[in-house]
């Protein structure tokens, strides 16, 4: 105890001394403390309360001779008191038990004398009985169990323990008596949990008592004991003893440590992890009240005392009340100021002892570990400094060490706190560079290759994965940045280094080969051009390995589903871009496997391109010069048509392949019976025209029915054979096509400039053949071409006249045949108008039997009995449905006159529209007044 250090953490309360209030007049023989309360008790039975400072607060009478025991309830505000009061018979001990609630009050003024009070004393009992006779008490202790159970222990002189358990308020008691060997000197209770002991000390011997059990158990756990009451009980229920030579301690299952304070200990105590003495030097006469702090070995505050009779604690004060009737308040100081103590006698030590002990929350802690790591940096003990520092990580902020040690001289004090700081999941990404970059520098890989394989058990990472990456690339430790890469699962980092730093090109196609189909799709996205450039056969098979193979955990599901699910191949184009022949080698294995992929379309459109590019070096029309609706933006229009002349395209062997090849796409992607292909028709228009392919340009026309335009590619070419050819094939009605393209042909001759006699003549069969054109319309357009003679349509006029001539006399011999009808028909109706007629019949019409009366004849000479002919029959039954037929037909005329829509629908569809308009006149359809509106 001599080399403790000795400190002043504690200080007086309320003055140096403090005198015991003038109200209370007796010898203080007890005291006791507890829910902000002292309360004393005194030899003339009387029990004063006293507030914070020793201020008096109130008295009353608890005995009527003396107060030998009390002690103040915590759960509960009960006091409870053991003293002496008159014996009103020889056969009862003059000393009882009582129990106050001081919560009932009752105030009583007396007219001299202090204010006194009468608190409700809900139990009187007497502690002596038959069973337990009475001895001197020596010893007094309660413990509250579950409100209102408690537990009174009372030690005797006879070294009996006297235990009252139960409600006593309301007297539902149970007594029990424990024996020890002597006299009780002390009494300390211990609970944990469901075990309830008791510790009882005499001045030989310690025992312990197991109340939890029944009954009752004791064994002797030493055979010294204490001769004065010098007993306290510590925080972890540890029974404290003081003996002239030493304190010491007791568990359950023995003696523990001891602590040789030299002499004689009249009180002890324990206060927030303290043990309190009060020491009485037998040589000098004189008390000392000392405080010791046993964790940290040290005296936390020593000071001489008058005689102390009595010692407590309240009010967060250590209280001490002298002989003499005064008091001494000691407080202990504020973490604060003890650390300023410490820290002006550089004792760091010390303080961070101290702040641990007493629990300081942990960045007070940090900050004295902090200032004693200042400390030891300007000592130049950088060792040592590093130290406190680690353990202030996740409290002071790191930058504040780490620019104390950038210096080289001090990297591994540095490397080994970013460590810690990893260690923790504390560190930044700068952090992480500082690291590795001090790894770098110091060259040492057996750390670089622990600090990156720390967590290979399966944990997350301490620190930032590209961070880490990036600083191992740099400082050329590339092994490592692919092990952090693959680790984290970080692929287009991994990919990365194997093509961009060490160019291992078939081990980076074998790692995204490994990969799950989704993150390799992703890695080829990213670093397919590399790959295509230096490995594109492998490159293409990992492509169709994306686009094309089923996953495990998608089989079963239907096929337009899983084709739905797969990656389009449209995807990975762009890694193509300067590799045109390896995209068609990729788009063709695609399409002979995949035939109802989603992307056909756009498939086809890259594949055309591919296939009619003059060298393979082109941007993607496609995908790239398309406008917002889709349509395709060309340049250079000629006729209402894109194209591009290419004087010097080549025939080589390679191109006429491709075009065959486009050719068959442009078939086999448009089916017969679709109306639509499957790909773009407007970009494979454009395509055709811009590489000069004109079979491709005739399919597509053809497809479209644009025959117009089928034709205008042959006369274009300047393909006269072609050109009839394709007529014959295209301009007959009776298969679907459309007669007017002879007109269109003979157009082209009749301006084409030169001698094309030949042709004419045979396009001229087929104009005649089908009378698409009138002879004056043919005489007109083939009048343009200076380089035909009459000769060429000599025969073909010939024949037109004579048809004409055989047309006009057919025509002339109608007219007189109607002529003759018409004038044969007046006759017939001026006759009816002027003459009579006469009915020579003798049957009837209807049912051929004799005529006879009554009769009806009728002007067209039919006659019929009456009962032949139906009630008010005006009209001839032989001539009426004849007549009605005619009025149908005329009203159905007079109708059709009205309609001009199908009127000019039948000139447009005629081949002579002046014959439609002749016909209407002829049947009345057209008058004259409907022929002017029609012609405004």
């Amino acid at each position: 105890m001599y080399q403790w250090r000795k400190f002043e953490f504690f200080e007086g309360k309320y003055g140096e001394r403090i005198t015991i209030p003038e109200e209370i007049s007796g010898k203080i023989e007890c005291c006791s403390s507890g829910r902000g309360k002292v309360v004393l008790g005194c030899d003339d039975g009387t029990v004063s309360l006293l507030d914070r400072g020793l201020k008096f607060n109130s008295q009353f009478r608890a005995h009527s001779s003396s107060v030998l025991f009390l002690q103040q309830l915590k759960q509960r505000n009960y006091l409870v008191t053991v003293g002496e009061d008159e014996q009103l018979s020889p056969q009862f001990s003059a000393v009882c038990m009582k129990i106050f609630d001081l919560d009932k009050v009752q105030q009583q003024h007396e007219e001299e004398g202090p204010s006194t009070f009468s608190p409700d004393c809900v139990q009187i009992l007497r502690i002596f009985t038959n069973q337990f006779p009475e001895s001197k008490i020596t010893s007094f202790l309660v413990l509250e169990e579950a409100p209102p159970i408690l537990l009174v222990a009372i030690g005797l002189d006879n070294g009996c323990i006297y235990c009252i358990q139960g409600d006593i308020a309301r007297e539902r008691i149970k007594r029990f008596k424990l024996q020890a060997d002597a006299s009780i000197t002390g009494l300390g209770f211990r609970v944990d949990g469901q075990v309830l002991q008791l510790f009882a000390v005499t001045p030989s011997s310690v025992h312990l008592f197991n109340l939890h059990t029944q009954p009752p158990t004791g064994q002797m756990l030493d055979n010294i004991g204490s001769d004065v009451p010098s007993v306290a009980m510590s925080d972890r229920s540890e029974l404290i003893i003081g003996r002239p030579e030493a304190v010491y301690f007791y568990e359950v299952d023995g003696r523990g440590p001891c602590w040789a304070f030299e002499g004689e200990k009249k009180f002890l105590g324990w206060f927030r992890g303290y043990l309190l003495c009060v020491i009485a030097d037998q040589s000098t006469g004189k008390y000392s009240f000392n405080v010791y702090d046993l964790k940290n070995k040290l005296v936390a505050h020593c000071v001489v005392v008058k005689e102390v009779s009595h010692m407590l604690c309240e009010w967060g004060n250590i209280i001490l009340i002298m002989a003499d009737k005064s008091a001494l308040c000691i407080g202990e100081k504020d973490m604060e100021s003890k650390l300023d103590m410490l820290f002006k006698k550089s004792l760091y030590t010390v303080a961070i002892n101290i702040v641990q002990t007493q629990q300081a929350d942990a960045a007070a802690t940090a900050e004295v570990l902090r200032k004693y790591g200042d400390h030891l940096y300007c000592k130049q003990e950088y060792d040592q400094a590093m130290h406190q520092y680690i353990d202030t990580i996740g409290y002071l902020e790191p930058s504040y060490v780490i620019q104390k040690f950038l210096d080289a001289q001090r990297i591994h004090n540095l490397t080994n706190y970013l460590e810690k700081l990893h260690e923790k999941g504390l560190a930044s990404k700068d952090h992480t560079t500082l690291l590795l970059n001090c790894y770098t520098k110091l060259k040492d890989v057996e750390k670089l290759n622990l600090f990156i394989k720390s967590d290979d058990g399966g944990g997350e990472t301490k620190f930032d994965v590209e961070t880490a990456i990036k600083v191992c690339r740099a400082a050329g430790y590339h092994e490592h940045a692919m092990y952090v890469a693959k680790r984290a699962g970080k692929h287009e980092l991994y990919l990365k280094i194997l093509l961009e730093d060490l160019g291992r090109y078939g081990e980076a196609l074998q790692y995204v080969n490994s990969l799950e189909p989704s993150q390799a799709g992703v890695t080829v996205k990213e670093y397919g051009k590399i790959l295509i450039e230096h490995k594109p056969a492998e490159t293409i098979d990992i492509l169709m390995r994306l686009c094309t193979e089923e996953e495990p955990a998608k089989r079963g599901t239907s096929s337009s589903t899983y084709v739905s699910m797969l990656p389009s191949p449209v995807d990975f184009i762009n890694i193509f871009v300067h590799h045109p022949q390896s995209l068609m080698e990729f788009l063709e294995r695609y399409t002979s496997k995949m035939k109802d992929s989603p992307a056909q379309g756009e498939i086809h459109n890259t594949l055309l391109e591919l296939y009619l590019s003059h060298d393979l070096d082109f941007p993607f029309i496609s995908l790239t010069n398309t406008s917002e609706n889709g349509a395709v933006i060309s340049k250079g229009h000629s006729n209402g048509r894109t194209f591009i002349n290419r004087p010097d395209v080549s025939e080589g062997k390679d191109r006429r392949e491709r075009f065959q090849k486009g050719l068959n796409l442009l078939k086999g992607a448009w089916p017969p019976e679709q109306d639509q292909p499957l790909y773009d028709v407007g970009l494979a228009i454009i395509l055709c025209e811009m590489n000069a392919f004109k079979n491709g340009l005739l399919f597509l026309y053809e497809k479209m029915k644009l025959y117009k335009e089928v034709i205008a590619c042959y006369m274009q070419a300047q393909d006269h054979e072609g050109l009839i050819a394709c007529c014959k094939r295209l301009g007959d009605l009776g298969k679907g096509g459309d007669p007017s393209l002879w007109a269109d042909v003979l157009k082209y001759f009749g301006e084409l400039g030169e001698d094309c006699s030949k042709e004419v003549k045979e396009v001229l069969t087929y104009i005649e053949r089908d009378d698409i054109l009138p002879p004056i319309v043919v005489l007109q357009t083939l009048s343009r071409n200076p380089c035909l003679t009459l000769s060429v349509i000599k025969d073909y006029i010939a024949r037109k006249l004579d048809h004409e001539s055989k047309l006009i006399e057919e025509d002339r011999r109608a007219i007189e045949k109607y002529q003759e009808e018409t004038s044969a028909m007046r006759r017939e109706i001026q006759d009816l108008r002027t003459n009579a007629r006469i009915f020579q019949l003798s049957k009837c019409t209807a049912c051929t039997f004799t005529l006879d009366l009554p009769a009806v004849h009728f002007m067209c000479m039919h006659s019929f009995h009456q009962r032949c002919v139906g009630d008010n029959e005006r009209e001839c039954p032989e001539c009426a449905p004849e007549y009605r037929s005619v009025l149908e037909t005329k009203r159905s005329l007079e109708q059709n006159s009205n309609n001009q829509d199908q009127f000019f629908q039948h000139v447009r569809n005629s081949k002579d529209g002046f014959s439609v308009i002749a016909e209407y006149f002829g049947k009345g359809i057209i008058s004259k007044t409907s022929t002017r509106q029609a012609g405004a």
